[in-house]
């Protein structure tokens, strides 16, 4: 799981910038293989705004 955010940030920016089709996505997560991702990005900018728990977990983080 090292980089796993960076990795799929790093994907959906792929997508973002028409690289690569919304389902590509899809397509990645399900082969669970790295390779196929689009680049690691950068750890700069990204952070944890905010956790949410489903109804029965009933957590306040």
């Amino acid at each position: 799981l090292y980089n796993m955010v960076r990795n799929i940030v790093g994907s959906l920016v792929e997508v973002g910038r028409n690289a690569r089709s919304p389902e590509w996505i899809t397509t990645v997560l399900q082969s669970r293989d790295r390779r196929l991702a689009g680049p690691t990005a950068p750890p700069q900018g990204l952070f944890l705004v905010r956790v949410t728990y489903p109804p029965p977990y009933e957590l306040n983080p």
